[in-house]
């Protein structure tokens, strides 16, 4: 399974440090591509045919990293590539199969970034019975 993420807006520091670090810890076990877009109305257009689309949203539901790793280890077993869409400082209108949420506390849309690599090489390193709380 491949995993799009796609976001809305340039990386700027100190945020794309981070990113970089949590990319280069992800490539041990997954394909993560971040695609960036100037604007809104270009996510759309990025979207694979037939991929799975969670859109990051405050109002989608929010889960714990070890219910994060089970519902990617079942994006993974449904055999479609996993599309993540966090919007600019707005939110965004893309339509999906469902939203997902970093909880009720809304985050600059760069930070989002970091939050959403970050859980995904946590539910990763969980999927793999390897320790994460570090």
């Amino acid at each position: 399974m491949k995993v799009l993420i796609l976001a809305v807006g340039r990386l700027r520091e100190p945020f794309a440090d981070d990113v970089a670090h949590y990319e280069k810890l992800l490539s041990r076990y997954a394909r993560v591509e971040v695609v960036e877009v100037d604007d809104e109305a270009k996510l759309a257009r990025r979207i694979p045919e037939r991929a799975y689309v969670a859109v990051c949203d405050e109002r989608g539901r929010a889960r714990t990293s070890e219910a994060l790793a089970e519902w990617l280890e079942a994006r993974r077993q449904s055999g479609r590539d996993l599309v993540l869409v966090l919007g600019g400082p707005f939110g965004t209108a893309v339509p999906g199969d469902e939203r997902l949420s970093f909880g009720p506390m809304t985050l600059p849309f760069q930070l989002a970034r970091v939050v959403l690599l970050e859980q995904l090489y946590r539910a990763h390193k969980i999927l793999a019975g390897e320790p994460y709380h570090h």
